[in-house]
Formats: structure tokens, C-alpha cells, sequence
């Protein structure tokens, strides 16, 4: 698909609109991620496809709570956590570049009168050097899975986002891949959902190939679809 899918639903006017970061506003590069874990497997003298796998059994933990918790729960020395930690701030610093238009698209919305949010699946490192970012203060609320204790699509989630934001879910739209049932989890609690995936390409996640609401291929486009 090469452009804006079905218009929103007919509802109340749109307040704010949320966006995921990972896939949505940045690209999450997976050669970059796993350069960064056998780099602190080399570090720690483990097997490289062995901590990789203790990575990605670790998801839940990391993104609800601190690294320094995490590592340490994995056996990392309290001497090596400091050091750890500062080599994922620094492999994510690089990582967060906004997509063709996303930054320009925030500008307009804002300037169109809308609140912007974001609601993030992520560790620790994200908040860390979000000041550092282009994207720091442009949003109006930022809700940081790891910061609150809470992973899409827990409800709370969404309504911390709304209640930072000062709107009630029907008065707003959340953009995202897809990813942790997030959409569905945004409709549950009353927000609209919009899908974004590369055009040319099926969603990368199965719960949403057969999405049947607003879908966008590109972040600007989220403009014509409000227009609708």
C-alpha cells in the first residue's frame, strides 16, 4: 500500500495524537542491536549467540524496570554494570534519528494545534539521552515503559499518556508498527489506532497483517489522514 488507508472512525475531534518511537518514528536496527550485545559478551566472556538469546529472554525486565537491576540479575560483576550501561546509552544515541518527515510532521501537528505524546517500549538508556535528541522537547508528554513499570498494551499506559497529555482517549489517535498488541491495546482503552508499515512490505507483526483501520506507509501521511 502505498498510501493512507481508511479514514479514522467517525468521534470526537482529534486532541492528541501518540506515537511509538521503535518502527514509527525511528528505525530500530537489528545489526546494531546485536553488535551491541556480542560486544558485552566479548566483554564478559560468553558466548555470543548464548547472551544474545539471555538478551532478548531479558526484554520484559529491562524495559520495566533499570538495566543496572537487569545486569546485575544476570550475574554481571557491580563493577562492570556502570561501564555496561554506558555502552547501550551510547549504541542507542546513534540509533535515534528520526524517519524522512517525522521530525516535520510533529512541527505541523503541533502547529495545527494538537498534543503531541509518545508511549515507548524501552529501557532505561531511551530516557537517558532523550534530551540529547532532536526529538527532545517537542513532545508534550513522554511515557518511557521502563520509567512507569508498565509495557504496552497495559491500559494504564495509555491513560498515564492521556492524562499527561489533558485528554480523554476518544479525543485522541496513536500511531504505531504494531508492535505488543499496541493497537489493539490503544482501542481497548477508547483511542484510535493507526498502523504504519514500509510500503511495499506486509506489517512486521502478525497480529496486525490483517489490520483493518487507518494504515499509513510513511509519518507525514499522518497529516492527510487527519484531514479526512
Amino acid at each position: 500500500m502505498s498510501g493512507p488507508g481508511p479514514g479514522l472512525l467517525a468521534g470526537a475531534p482529534v486532541r492528541a495524537v501518540i506515537f511509538d518511537l521503535w518502527d514509527t518514528l525511528v528505525d530500530f536496527d537489528v545489526a546494531a542491536g546485536r553488535a551491541f550485545q556480542d560486544r558485552v559478551a566479548e566483554r564478559l566472556g560468553r558466548d555470543p549467540d548464548e547472551f544474545a538469546a539471555l538478551w532478548l529472554e531479558g526484554r520484559a525486565v529491562r524495559e520495566s524496570g533499570t538495566l543496572r537491576n537487569y545486569l546485575l540479575g544476570i550475574g554481571v560483576a557491580e563493577d562492570l554494570v556502570d561501564e555496561l550501561v554506558d555502552w547501550r546509552r551510547e549504541s542507542t544515541r546513534a540509533l535515534l534519528s528520526p524517519r524522512p518527515g517525522a521530525l516535520e510532521t510533529l512541527e505541523a501537528l503541533h502547529a495545527r494545534g494538537h498534543r503531541l505524546g509518545l508511549i515507548t517500549v524501552c529501557s532505561e538508556d531511551v530516557p537517558d539521552v532523550w534530551s540529547e535528541t532532536v526529538f527532545a522537547n517537542v513532545f508534550d508528554a513522554t511515557v518511557f515503559s521502563c520509567s512507569v513499570g508498565l509495557r504496552k498494551p497495559n491500559p494504564r499506559i495509555y491513560r498515564i499518556a492521556c492524562e499527561e497529555l489533558s485528554v480523554e482517549p476518544e479525543d485522541a489517535v496513536f500511531v504505531g508498527d504494531g508492535a505488543n498488541d499496541e493497537l489493539a491495546g490503544a482501542e481497548r482503552v477508547g483511542i484510535r489506532a493507526i498502523l504504519i508499515h514500509r510500503a511495499g512490505e506486509d506489517p512486521l507483526w502478525d497480529e496486525v497483517r490483517d489490520w483493518r483501520g487507518p494504515r499509513i506507509t510513511a509519518i507525514p501521511q499522518v497529516l492527510s489522514l487527519l484531514d479526512e
